[in-house]
């Protein structure tokens, strides 16, 4: 059975027992991510059951195993398989807290027609799935569900920062357009382990974003991966112990800042995952309780009208307490020096 999708209604997709579906991508979809078109489209279908479709090879476009971050265009065919409206056993999805919603509202620092701009607190996801039943996107959407909202791009759950949602399809597409083309220009503010020596560095090191380990997600340096590359510049030093660095990234891969400082020889603090336990261990005792990672300006320029944006929002109060306690630290080392 083939039929084209209407992007205001959720496809009906087949169920269980059933014979696969093929369904024609509108126009208003070009471009759209695969993942995000599923879950527009299986309304009622949990996250995690369309991120294991994909996984599994089945959902296919043009007849080809899709994968989540591929995009879709306007005429593809998309294969969906048989599944059930609710997953057997799957969480209840519960709508956003109050508490929540009122926290994302408040971290809004910018609104226009076509966007939202939230400066996303440390510890809070962009969207539910892993475990999630909600994150900003599905705040967002229960606080607004007059306006259709997407993200622009995503922030992993424990980097703080700014943080761009579309507040319409034709601004995503627009946003999209320029993340392909490099036009937005996306910095962080990172503490890394041991004094940075290599002045301003550009790491193009690919990265396989696919890997498991003891059926986690991680990426690896890996000649087969994808092109990838993080521009580092110092900021500030603190002795052997630690530097901060400002990344600026050139391509927009998963964990691509901390696994290119890593690969650099200088992990990022706090991080559980690419970083070193020791480094972590003494930074914890500075009051760093999450990964020191935060993305701290943005910039582009809208097209047709020439309106440049440009937004900044400086280390959160748990991280600038940290570069308190290094400063510190390194003052009585200069004291000491001198006595």
């Amino acid at each position: 059975m083939s039929y084209d999708s209407n992007p205001d209604s959720p496809v009906t997709p087949p169920t269980a027992g059933a014979k696969a579906t093929h369904v024609k991508v509108a126009v208003d979809d070009d471009g759209q991510r695969i993942d995000n078109w599923l879950l527009r489209a299986l309304k009622g279908i949990p996250r995690s059951r369309v991120y294991r479709l994909l996984r599994k090879g089945e959902v296919r476009v043009n007849g080809k195993r899709a994968k989540p971050e591929q995009r879709v265009a306007s005429g593809d065919d998309i294969r969906l398989p048989p599944v059930r409206p609710v997953e057997e056993g799957a969480p209840i999805v519960r709508r956003a807290s109050t508490s929540m919603i009122d926290a994302i509202e408040a971290a809004i620092i910018h609104t226009d027609d076509n966007l939202l701009v939230i400066a996303k607190p440390s510890g809070m996801a962009v969207h539910g799935g892993s475990g999630l039943s909600h994150g900003v996107i599905e705040a967002l959407r229960a606080s607004r569900p007059r306006e259709t909202l997407e993200l622009a791009h995503r922030l992993d759950r424990d980097t703080s920062g700014l943080l761009l949602v579309a507040r319409n399809r034709p601004a995503l597409r627009v946003l999209h357009s320029l993340m392909r083309d490099g036009q937005i220009e996306k910095r962080y503010l990172a503490l890394v382990k041991g004094s940075w020596d290599l002045g301003k560095k550009t790491i193009n090191a690919p990265l396989d974003t696919e890997a498991r380990q003891s059926g986690e997600r991680v990426v690896r340096v890996q000649a087969s991966g994808k092109e990838s590359t993080t521009t580092f510049t110092p900021v500030d030093f603190f002795g052997a112990r630690a530097s901060l660095l400002e990344a600026d990234l050139g391509t927009g891969r998963t964990h691509q800042i901390r696994v290119h400082a890593a690969h650099a020889s200088h992990p990022v603090a706090g991080d559980d995952k690419y970083g070193d336990r020791e480094f972590n261990v003494e930074m914890q005792a500075l009051g760093l309780h999450r990964l020191f990672l935060h993305a701290q300006t943005l910039s582009f320029e809208w097209p047709g009208s020439h309106k440049n944006y440009f937004f900044s929002q400086p280390l959160p109060e748990d991280l600038a307490a940290v570069i308190d306690q290094l400063n510190a630290t390194r003052k009585k080392k200069v004291r000491s020096r001198r006595r």
